[in-house]
């Protein structure tokens, strides 16, 4: 009997995150914890407007899960319907292994999919079954030290033309969170 390798053995769907101890105490230091912050969720309600996208996230990781600091949904009465992870803040916390902002924080660099379906590696992902996420673009929040933060990202539920410029606007975008956390660091108490 031949054996045929499987074709999708070599995908690693959640991609290994070594820094994920350093983010955690970095986040800490930041105050950034799970619960909403009013200036991230109005930076989420930006990002949308700008990239016409109607779900946008300020996103942070752990080792366990993804916790939306900032969040723009088409309609914030209504919370994205995402699956809980223990007691948490309903729509704003996402298992590690859901989405595509994990590959991002550990690539360290943007990410565009204007239709995941195109990318075997990614269109097997949770939240294209779960949610109906057909579009991601994300860029990695970067701290003064090199360590990847999070993300900022959005997503569409039909396919979407990014392109370049959407490219040039999720990194231009992402550098100004940046900004901002490296000033809220630097005035421990204050908000950005």
């Amino acid at each position: 009997m031949t054996m045929f390798p499987d074709p999708t053995s070599h995908l690693l769907l959640t991609p290994e995150d070594l820094d994920a101890p350093r983010r955690v105490e970095r986040l800490k230091e930041l105050r950034i914890e799970e619960e909403p912050l009013p200036e991230f969720d109005a930076f989420a309600r930006r990002l949308a407007h700008t990239t016409g996208a109607p779900f946008a996230m300020v996103n942070f990781i752990d080792e366990r899960r993804q916790y939306f600091a900032g969040l723009h949904t088409p309609a914030m009465d209504r919370p994205v319907t995402l699956e809980p992870v223990e007691d948490s803040v309903p729509g704003r916390i996402m298992a590690r292994d859901h989405g595509y902002c994990p590959h991002v924080v550990v690539r360290r660099k943007a990410l565009v999919l204007e239709d995941v379906c195109d990318y075997p590696r990614f269109a097997g992902n949770p939240v294209v079954d779960e949610i109906g996420i057909r579009s991601y673009m994300g860029a990695p929040l970067m701290d003064g030290s090199g360590i990847a933060l999070g993300t900022i990202c959005v997503v569409a539920q039909e396919p979407r033309p990014w392109g370049r410029e959407g490219l040039g606007v999720i990194k231009s975008m992402a550098e100004e969170m940046a900004e901002l956390l490296r000033r809220r660091g630097a005035h421990p108490g204050i908000g950005i």
